[in-house]
């Protein structure tokens, strides 16, 4: 048996689930539209094409956007590590040390500039 054919009955039951779903709500959901639909919502604040301020975004928005960018890169590079860690040598200890202690340095830099702070 190839074993790749799991894999495609749980692709296509998915995809199968997916259509399904999506195809149900057009057909049993409730179709009426108003102007209020038609409108953006941002957190009940009335939308305007540009910011307050000419434009300009708070720091806090980037600085939430590298907070997650560096979450990420670090759980890409760290799974496979704990994964291989068994056959690994000591070269690759060394090289995730570094690797954190860079990773601490950006998490470092974020907590200074109040990324972590939710007011």
């Amino acid at each position: 048996m190839n074993p790749y054919i799991p894999l495609g009955i749980l692709l296509a039951l998915g995809l199968g689930f997916a259509l399904l779903s999506v195809g149900t709500s057009l057909v049993v959901g409730p179709a009426r539209y108003n102007s209020a639909k038609a409108q953006a919502y941002e957190c009940g604040i009335q939308p305007t094409p540009q910011a307050a301020e000419g434009g300009r975004f708070p720091v806090k928005y980037y600085l939430t956007a590298m907070l997650f960018i560096i979450f990420d890169v670090e759980t890409l590079f760290l799974l496979p590590f704990a994964v291989a860690f068994d056959n690994l040598g000591l070269f690759a200890l060394v090289e995730m040390v570094l690797f954190m202690i860079t990773i601490f340095v950006a998490y470092a830099y974020v907590w200074r500039r109040g990324g972590l702070e939710w007011d």
